[in-house]
């Protein structure tokens, strides 16, 4: 072999040690890294299983389980647009380099998925990869699904199988290039798409493998909760430390005491994730207000339970942009406090929002109402607070709660950052300094 042979090998080899460091760096640890390596296949575990559903439905149909594992995995949401008919598709997910549409995955046979056979249904919601063999694009979930098994993932068509077809054709992506290749989708899944069953760890107990199933393999909690690393891929050096999905802050779910949920009380933990709402925490809105209303207060009380188990010991990761301590409540004179100097804001607070806010941010109108300890008030950037304002929140549960209506359409984004900065201003640690352009670029990203 000659010296300029060798020389060659040598580089190659380099290269390709290189690129294989490069891939480990960027892609990172799984979701469950974090606690240990003491995992079983899950034929091999002799506790409950913590895959399937809970006892309660444990002689339920095929289909009424793989409702309730629908429900669990938030199908609904992505997959049903405003006005349109259950998991129908075209719900359209704004993206800095086009827009995204939501595929229809009833059992229609020509726009949805009624020729999908089993290892089609797996293939998709486990790969992404589709009937046809197209690539799907990691919006689906499919990094965290591919962590179910192939009962439950069943279950969950027949759930949908059994549903009314919808012809509803899929509008076709805006995606620029090179974001519209689906085949670049190969490169991107061999990286990141670690394409294994969930394996329970012997040394956590059965409630807290019950919960990291439901968290990681059907409500996929990180795919909002965990910052995005190079590749777009999910960040797991810190997970749940909290991201902006959609325009909004889906924020720190860590165990870390000061900027996450580890100073909540599990009851504050479970009546957020069934209700929506924990007194003094904030009340859920947004994506988060959709989870909890189509997701996580459609499961049964243990499941909740088993959820919070497992959050309690996620890492602790400090938020540097959000407060250790929220803001005690305001005073009770409109004179005093935060804000002062911020006339408009407070002219379209005491206007549209006061009545049920209240001057203090503890509502007399309903504890969904009070703005005291929230955390996206808390939060400087006042992102969540410019998109309730927006959008408003129409929750579901529980019974009775109130609904904030949308004032997008009746203030102007300057007055709606406006009262934004006043309202983190008065009732949070430090107030926003958002912008009109600020709150017109939010506006963009809301899907739609």
């Amino acid at each position: 072999m000659s010296a300029a042979t060798r020389m060659l090998l040598s580089i190659v080899a380099i290269v390709v040690v290189a690129l294989a460091i490069s891939a480990f760096v960027i892609r990172g640890p799984g979701p469950l890294d974090f606690a240990g390596a003491s995992t079983v296949a899950l034929a091999d575990y002799k506790d409950a299983n913590p895959t399937g559903v809970p006892a309660s439905l444990a002689k339920a149909s095929l289909v009424e389980r793989g409702a309730y594992l629908a429900r669990a995995a938030d199908c609904m949401a992505c997959h049903t647009k405003p006005g349109g008919k259950d998991f129908a598709g075209g719900l359209g997910f704004k993206l800095p380099f086009g827009t995204l549409y939501a595929t229809n995955i009833t059992p229609d046979k020509d726009t949805g998925i009624g020729n999908y056979s089993d290892a089609d249904f797996l293939n998709a919601v486990r790969r992404g990869i589709r009937h046809d063999g197209a690539r799907l694009y990691p919006a689906m979930p499919y990094t965290s699904y591919s962590y179910m098994t192939d009962d439950d993932a069943l279950a969950i068509k027949a759930y949908l199988f059994s549903l009314p077809p919808v012809h509803e054709p899929t509008p076709a992506n805006t995606l620029a290039f090179p974001f519209d290749q689906r085949w670049s989708m190969i490169f991107w899944s061999a990286l990141f798409n670690r394409d294994t069953r969930f394996a329970p760890d012997t040394s956590k107990s059965p409630e807290w493998n019950r919960g990291a199933y439901l968290a990681e393999a059907l409500a996929h909690c990180g795919e909002c909760h965990t910052p995005r690393n190079l590749g777009f891929a999910l960040d797991n050096r810190r997970k749940f430390a909290g991201a902006m999905t959609a325009g909004w802050h889906a924020f720190n779910i860590t165990s870390d005491k000061g900027t996450g949920v580890g100073g909540w009380s599990d009851a504050d933990l479970a009546s957020y994730l069934a209700n929506g709402n924990a007194n003094g925490h904030g009340t859920a809105s947004g994506p988060m207000g959709e989870a909890v209303d189509r997701s996580f207060s459609q499961m049964a009380a243990d499941d909740i339970k088993s959820v919070v188990a497992y959050l309690r010991s996620v890492p602790a990761i400090s938020s540097p942009d959000l407060p250790a301590t929220p803001a005690p409540p305001a005073p009770a004179s409109h004179k005093d406090g935060g804000g002062k100097d911020n006339a408009r804001g407070k002219l379209v607070f005491e206007g549209g929002c006061v009545s049920c806010h209240g001057w203090t941010g503890e509502s007399a109108v309903s504890p969904v109402a009070t703005l005291t300890g929230a955390t996206a008030v808390n939060d400087p950037s006042g992102t969540n607070v410019a998109q309730i304002v927006l959008w408003g929140t129409t929750r579901l549960t529980p019974d009775g709660a109130l609904s904030m209506p949308a004032f997008g359409h009746a203030y102007s984004d300057d007055e709606i950052a406006a009262v934004a900065n006043y309202v983190t201003a008065r009732f949070g640690a430090k107030g926003a300094s958002l912008t009109a352009n600020d709150v017109a670029k939010l506006r963009e990203q809301v899907s739609q």
